[in-house]
C-alpha cells in the first residue's frame, strides 16, 4: 500500500514559490504600467505546462544564468493564481471576480493545462450561468476560437432554447463562420426553418456590403458572390421542413443560389411528393409543443439590462426575500432609449409625461455600471418639486465587475422623487440625480439622503453610454 502525503508536498513547493532560492527564470506578466516579475524555477514550470517547456527551450541565459520571459497578455492577477495551482495544485477562486476567472480560464489553454482548463470551464457553466449570459457574445466566440467544448455545449443549450440570444444580438452579423454553422446545424434549435434562412442571408449580405439593397437590381455576379459566402452553410438549412408559401415568399427571389437539382427537388416536393427525391432531406428540428418564454422579459431586447435582471427588480417591486428565476409576473415595455430617441432628461418628461410605474436604467460611461431606479408614481411633466411614496427603490445591477445586485428602498417618504422638467433634473431622494444630457454633460452623480444605501461613489459625477426607462405592468 502506498501513502499520498500531496497536502505536504503542496505546502512545501508552494513556500519555495514564495522564497524562490535558486531560481533560473524570470517571467515579466503584464503591461510595462503594471508589470510584474516573477522569479520561478524551470523544472517545476516545464514539469506542468508543455507551452512553458518550448519557451525555456527557446530562450537563451543571460549573463547571470537566468533566462528572461515576457508575458504582456496575462494580467499579475491571474498569473499568480497560475503559479499557484503549478507549484502546489491548489486554487481558490472564491474573490475572484467572473471576469477574471475568465481571463484564468484563456490564459491556462495558452500555457496548456488541461486540467485547469476543464475544472474552470466547468466551476463558469455551474455557477456563473448569469455572467455568461450578460457576456454572450464574447463567450461563444471565445469558446470557439479556444475549442472551449463546456462552454460551447452550455452556450448552444442556451442558443437552441432562445435563438433570439444570439439571432437578434448587435453582434450577430460579425460571428465567424464557424460559429453561425455550429448553430444552425442544432437539431433542437427552437426557430421555424425559414427564419433560419433569413438570418443566414442577413448574415452573408453584410460579408458583402457592395450588394446592392435593391433584391431586382442584383446581377447574376451578385447572386454568385453571395453564394459563394455562404456555401458552407446551405447544406445545414432544411429546405424541405420550409412550407410552400415560404418557399415562395424567401427562397424564391434567391433561386440563383440553388444548384439546379436541389432547386428542383425542393419545388418537386410541393407538387409531385410521391416522387423520390435525389437531395438530401435532413430531418425536422426537435422543436418543443409549447411557446417558449423568450431570453429577455420585455417585449423588445434592452441594450442595458437581461432577463436575470429584471427579474431581479420585478422582485424588489413585490418585496419579495428570495428573488425570482423565473416566470417574471411583469412585462417591461421599452418606452425610451437613449441612442434611439436623445439623453436629455426633458426627453424622459416629455415621453413619459402622465405615465406611472417605470424602471430607469443608466449604464454608466466607462467603468459599466448599471444603476437606476423604480418609480410608481406618475411622472409629471408640468411643474416641479418632491412627491411622497413609500414604494420607489434606487439600485445597482450586478455586471462583469460587480458580483451582485443590490436595491435602496425609500426612507425619507416625502422626498421619494423629485421632479423639475424646466431644468432637466430627475432625483431618486439624493441617492442617484440625473442632470441635463446625460452622454454629452457629465452632472449626474449619486449621493446618500432619503434613501438606505448609496448605489455607488458618493458625489463622483458621471455620464452614460446607454440610458432606457420601462413601463411595468402585470403579465397578462
Amino acid at each position: 500500500m502506498t501513502t499520498k502525503f500531496y497536502d505536504r508536498l503542496s505546502n512545501d513547493l508552494t513556500q519555495l514559490l514564495e522564497n524562490p532560492t535558486d531560481y533560473n527564470i524570470t517571467i515579466k506578466v503584464g503591461e510595462a504600467s503594471v508589470s510584474q516579475i516573477f522569479k520561478v524555477h524551470s523544472y517545476i514550470l516545464q514539469s506542468r505546462s508543455p507551452y512553458l517547456k518550448k519557451k525555456f527551450n527557446e530562450s537563451p541565459f543571460n549573463e547571470n544564468h537566468v533566462k528572461e520571459l515576457k508575458m504582456p497578455n496575462i494580467s499579475t492577477k491571474v498569473f499568480n493564481v497560475i503559479l499557484n495551482y503549478i507549484y502546489g495544485g491548489t486554487i481558490s477562486l472564491e474573490k475572484l471576480e467572473n471576469s477574471i476567472i475568465f481571463d484564468l480560464l484563456i490564459a491556462s489553454h495558452e500555457l496548456d493545462l488541461d486540467e485547469l482548463v476543464e475544472y474552470l470551464q466547468t466551476h463558469l457553466s455551474t455557477n456563473s450561468g448569469s455572467w455568461l449570459r450578460l457576456n454572450f457574445a464574447h463567450v461563444y466566440q471565445t469558446s470557439f476560437q479556444k475549442n472551449f467544448k463546456i462552454i460551447q455545449k452550455f452556450c448552444n443549450n442556451i442558443i437552441a432554447k432562445y435563438p433570439d440570444t444570439i439571432f437578434e444580438s448587435e453582434n450577430f452579423n460579425s460571428l465567424p463562420e464557424d460559429v453561425l454553422i455550429s448553430i444552425i446545424r442544432l437539431d433542437d434549435l427552437q426557430l421555424e426553418e425559414d427564419k433560419i434562412w433569413d438570418y443566414v442571408i442577413q448574415w452573408g449580405k453584410d460579408k458583402n456590403s457592395d450588394l446592392p439593397a435593391n433584391l431586382n437590381e442584383w446581377t447574376s455576379n451578385h447572386f454568385l458572390t453571395l453564394k459563394t459566402t455562404l456555401k458552407n452553410c446551405f447544406p445545414h438549412i432544411r429546405y424541405f421542413n420550409i412550407s410552400s408559401e415560404q418557399v415562395f415568399n424567401k427562397l424564391y427571389p434567391y433561386q440563383q443560389l440553388f444548384e439546379p437539382k436541389l432547386w428542383l427537388d425542393i419545388n418537386a416536393k410541393f407538387l409531385a411528393p410521391n416522387n423520390p427525391i435525389s437531395s438530401t432531406i435532413l430531418p425536422p428540428r426537435n422543436t418543443f409543443d409549447v411557446t417558449l418564454p423568450t431570453r429577455t422579459t420585455t417585449p423588445i431586447s434592452s441594450n442595458i439590462i437581461t432577463d436575470e435582471h429584471a427579474l431581479e427588480i420585478s422582485s424588489w417591486i413585490d418585496r419579495k426575500e428570495t428573488p425570482y428565476t423565473e416566470n417574471n409576473p411583469y412585462e417591461l415595455e421599452l418606452l425610451v432609449r437613449g441612442s434611439k430617441d436623445g439623453f436629455d432628461v426633458k426627453t424622459f418628461y416629455e415621453i413619459c409625461d402622465n405615465v406611472s410605474n417605470t424602471v430607469v436604467v443608466v449604464k454608466v460611461e466607462d467603468t459599466g455600471e448599471i444603476i437606476g431606479g423604480y418609480n410608481p408614481l406618475e411622472i409629471l411633466n408640468n411643474g416641479s418639486g418632491w412627491c411622497y411614496s413609500q414604494d420607489s427603490f434606487a439600485f445597482s445591477l450586478k455586471t462583469e465587475n460587480l458580483k451582485n445586485s443590490f436595491v435602496s428602498r425609500v426612507k425619507s417618504f416625502n422626498h421619494a422623487i423629485y421632479y423639475n422638467p424646466g431644468s432637466q433634473k430627475l432625483q431618486f431622494g439624493d441617492v442617484l440625480n440625473l442632470r441635463g444630457n446625460l452622454m454629452t454633460t457629465k452632472n449626474s452623480y449619486c449621493g446618500t439622503y432619503y434613501y438606505e444605501n448609496q448605489i455607488r461613489s458618493y458625489k463622483e459625477k458621471f455620464s452614460v453610454e446607454e440610458f432606457e426607462v420601462f413601463k411595468v405592468s402585470p403579465k397578462k
